[in-house]
């Protein structure tokens, strides 16, 4: 597997762990209020940077344990990647125009944060799944 595939793996699975236990802690701390009510900033925070240390450290380790060689990237590496960041970037604007759209109806700090938090996760999310694909069964150039 290639190194690259490795860290596309490496950011997925952070983020959907990471995302996943913010929610349950956030919708655990509602205690049955509302969850715009719900404690929230604290925990987006530890979760944003430990979904950061953790794809860091799996990185770092990934390359440890790894062949020299799975580190050389040549030309389709640096276009799956072009092509996980495209896919990636769409869902960043996506996660920016529905928090746009939030703060102008004049919404909760908490659904735009979770919205943007959401978005990063989801670019994260389908950029990698994107990567991963384009390099098990490979991808057009247009």
């Amino acid at each position: 597997m290639a190194f690259e595939e490795k860290r596309a793996w490496i950011m997925a699975t952070v983020a959907v762990i990471a995302f996943a236990v913010y929610a349950v802690l956030v919708v655990g701390g509602a205690g049955g209020e509302p969850l715009a009510d719900a404690p929230y900033a604290a925990t987006l925070l530890w979760s944003v940077g430990a979904s950061i240390a953790g794809t860091i450290l799996l990185t770092i380790a990934a390359d440890l344990t790894g062949s020299r060689d799975d580190r050389v990237t040549d030309q389709r590496d640096r276009e799956i990647h072009r092509l996980g960041q495209y896919v990636g970037q769409s869902f960043l604007v996506l996660g920016g125009v529905v928090a746009l759209l939030l703060a102008l109806a004049e919404q909760d700090h908490f659904w735009i944060a979770n919205a943007l938090f959401l978005a990063f996760v989801l670019s994260a999310v389908l950029g990698s799944v994107a990567r991963i694909a384009a390099y098990r069964w490979g991808f057009q150039e247009w």
